[in-house]
């Protein structure tokens, strides 16, 4: 079943990179004491995430941390170096928090995850946000389909 308003997150072990290289991150430290903005997708450089999704972030993050907002995070199930990358090729700098979900845990945790083995992708996470306010979820938007409405900055800086 997936997360629902209401629920605190569940524990799970992220990678960032970090100044000294890949780091864990766990949800205790990214969501304790602090409002965050968290979304999820498909897959780094994948067509609507790159173009889109992310793009809208980076754009919208003066304005979501305007409106409370302590941390933006990006969460996919790719590896480190991939989520890095992907970061750095989109000029994201400090503005959103890229953090891999290599091997699905936190993705499998909320009740996310779909196969993409269809396209090659394997176990992937669902297109979704969240607000998460000191560890509890607030505000749950999950995709349906391949649409990319209800994930995006926008939509959550409109309902915050």
């Amino acid at each position: 079943m997936a997360i629902k308003v209401g629920d605190k997150v569940p524990a799970a072990t992220f990678t960032r990179f970090g100044p000294d290289g890949p780091a864990p991150l766990t949800t205790d430290e990214l969501f304790k004491g602090k409002k965050v903005a968290l979304f999820a997708l498909p897959g780094a450089f994948t067509p609507t995430c790159s173009a889109q999704h992310l793009p809208g972030f980076k754009a919208r993050a003066a304005d979501l941390k305007a409106k409370g907002v302590d941390t933006i995070a990006c969460v996919s199930v790719n590896d480190v170096f991939v989520m890095k990358a992907w970061g750095d090729n989109q000029g994201v700098g400090d503005d959103v928090l890229m953090l891999a979900d290599g091997n699905g845990e936190f993705t499998r945790a909320v009740g996310l995850e779909f196969d993409a083995g269809r396209f090659g992708m394997g176990q992937r996470s669902q297109r979704y946000s969240l607000v998460v306010d000191d560890g509890v979820v607030t505000a749950v938007n999950i995709e349906q389909g391949g649409e990319f409405k209800v994930s995006s900055a926008d939509y959550m800086l409109a309902r915050l």
